[in-house]
């Protein structure tokens, strides 16, 4: 088995899934994509079998016995072992420990927001900040409704660092509109570079 299989980012979810609780790969799919947007986008059926198949052959999941639910055909249901919990351990202490720098399309488009001019980029700004406070006001809502149905703080402490970094990237984009529309934030004049003789 190519060891690249194992850096799947999916390897610590499924683990962190079948730490909850043994499953079929059909509900753990079902499950990563109710839980993240991030996972929502890159799982297909496809590649969580793959990694399913990966973590079994590299000994961090096992077989634990066949599910039946009406008439749909048996599914075989997963358990976390000693070695894949440890696995766990082991990614999750150095991913909370070192942190690295994660590149995201905003990062990348933000690098070039002069392109945009200071009217275009006001209002991609602004639009980014509108439908981001929805977005965030939504996941509040969803966050509040989990804790009001007593499902313990640490099952969700996801969602309210995603919930924070939104509204810290909330809080920099009106700072940055408002310096755009100060003129603290100065744009260039616009027009490419004259060759030099």
């Amino acid at each position: 088995m190519p060891r690249r299989a194992l850096d799947n980012p999916l390897v610590p979810a499924v683990l962190g899934l079948l730490l909850e609780q043994p499953a079929h790969p059909y509900q753990m799919l079902s499950d990563l994509r109710k839980r993240s947007d991030n996972h929502a986008a890159a799982t297909t059926r496809g590649t969580l079998y793959n990694t399913v198949a990966a973590l079994t052959e590299a000994g961090w999941i096992a077989e634990q016995g066949q599910q039946r639910s009406g008439n749909r055909p048996e599914r075989t249901v997963y358990a976390l072992t000693e070695a894949g919990h440890a696995e766990l351990v082991r990614r999750l202490d150095a991913e909370i420990r070192n942190p690295e720098r994660e590149f995201s399309r905003f990062l990348g488009a933000v690098s070039h927001l002069g392109a945009l001019g200071p009217d275009g980029a006001v209002d991609a700004l602004t639009e980014r900040t509108r439908r981001l406070a929805d977005r965030t006001q939504a996941d509040e809502r969803r966050l509040a409704e989990a804790l009001a149905q007593d499902v313990p703080r640490l099952f969700v402490i996801e969602a309210e660092y995603a919930i924070a970094l939104a509204r810290a990237e909330l809080a920099w984009i009106d700072a940055v509109v408002a310096d755009i529309r100060s003129g603290a934030l100065a744009w260039p004049d616009a027009g490419p570079a004259s060759p030099t003789e």
